[in-house]
C-alpha cells in the first residue's frame, strides 16, 4: 500500500489527511479530508494519474476531521465510513469489523471511545505492512484529550486495543503534535527512548509513519502507566489514576 500524507492547517491545527492506495488495483481511500481546499488538489492529481477513490473514512466526528465531508462529496460522491456522529456517514463498522481496499489491503475498525464516543481507529494490513490511523486517540508520544470519555476508556483504547497490535505497526495520527508531546514526556521521565524521540522531533517537521506501536510503548508515557517513573511523577499507582493525572498535567501545560 502507498500512503500519502496531506498536511492541513499547518501552523494552527497541524492536521493530517491520508490518501491510502492499493498499488495493484489503484483503488484508494481518503482519511479525514477535513479541509477540502487543501485536500481536493491532491485528490485531483491522484485521479489524473489513474487512482480510483472508493471511500471516505473518518476517525471521529470533530469538525477538523469530518467537517470536509459535504464539500468532498460534491466532487467524489462516495460512501463515508466512520463514527456514528460523523457528518453524512453511511456506515459505522462494528468493533473488529473488516473491509478491503482493492485486492491487497485489509482494514479493521477498532473502536476507541474517549476523545469522542464515536472514535474509531483503522488498522490497514497489506502483506507484512501494517499501519494504524489513530485520529485523535493516539499521537506520537501522546494521546487526545478526554472530551467525551474518562481515563479508564483511554487506558483501554491505548493499552488494550492499540497496545496489543503487532509492535511493527506504523502509527499515523490525526495531528502533528510530537514536539508538544515530547516536551511533556521529558518532564515525566528522562528515559533514553523519550530523549531519542525528542531528538527526532527537533530534527524533523513531520513524524507520522516514522514510529510504531512498539516505539509508542517505550516513549509514550500514556502507554507506560505501570512504569515506576511515571507513577512517581503522578503520585499515583492505579492505572486509571495515573492516566487521569497524566492528562490533567498535560492539559495544564
Amino acid at each position: 500500500m502507498h500512503i500519502e500524507s496531506i498536511p492541513m492547517w499547518e501552523g494552527s491545527g497541524n492536521n493530517y489527511a491520508y490518501l491510502v492506495t492499493d498499488e495493484k488495483t489503484k483503488e484508494a481511500v481518503i482519511i479525514d479530508p477535513a479541509n477540502p481546499s487543501e485536500v481536493l488538489p491532491h485528490l485531483k492529481k491522484a485521479t489524473d494519474r489513474g487512482i480510483k477513490l472508493t471511500k471516505i473514512i473518518n476517525t471521529h466526528h470533530h469538525h477538523d476531521h469530518a467537517g470536509g465531508n459535504v464539500e468532498i462529496l460534491k466532487s467524489y460522491p462516495l460512501p463515508i465510513i466512520g463514527g456514528k456522529d460523523c457528518t453524512k456517514v453511511t456506515k459505522t463498522p462494528a468493533h473488529g469489523e473488516t473491509f478491503t481496499i482493492g485486492e491487497g489491503i485489509k482494514v479493521k475498525a477498532l473502536h476507541t471511545p474517549c476523545h469522542t464516543q464515536d472514535s474509531i481507529c483503522f488498522l490497514f494490513e497489506d502483506g507484512n505492512d501494517k499501519a494504524v490511523f489513530t485520529g485523535d486517540t493516539l499521537f506520537i508520544g501522546g494521546c487526545g484529550r478526554f472530551f467525551e470519555g474518562k481515563a479508564e476508556e483511554m487506558d483501554t483504547a491505548l493499552n488494550k486495543t492499540l497496545g496489543t497490535l503487532p509492535d511493527d505497526t506504523k502509527v499515523y495520527p490525526g495531528h502533528e503534535y510530537t514536539k508538544g508531546n515530547v516536551k511533556f514526556g521529558v518532564k515525566v521521565d528522562q528515559s533514553d527512548s523519550i530523549k531519542k524521540l525528542e531528538a527526532f522531533a527537533d530534527a524533523n517537521k513531520q513524524t507520522q509513519g516514522k514510529f510504531t506501536i512498539g516505539d509508542e510503548k517505550k516513549h509514550n508515557v500514556f502507554m507506560r502507566l505501570d512504569d515506576p517513573a511515571v507513577q512517581k511523577f503522578t503520585g499515583k499507582t492505579g492505572r486509571v489514576d495515573v492516566m487521569a493525572a497524566l492528562r490533567e498535567a498535560k492539559n495544564s501545560m
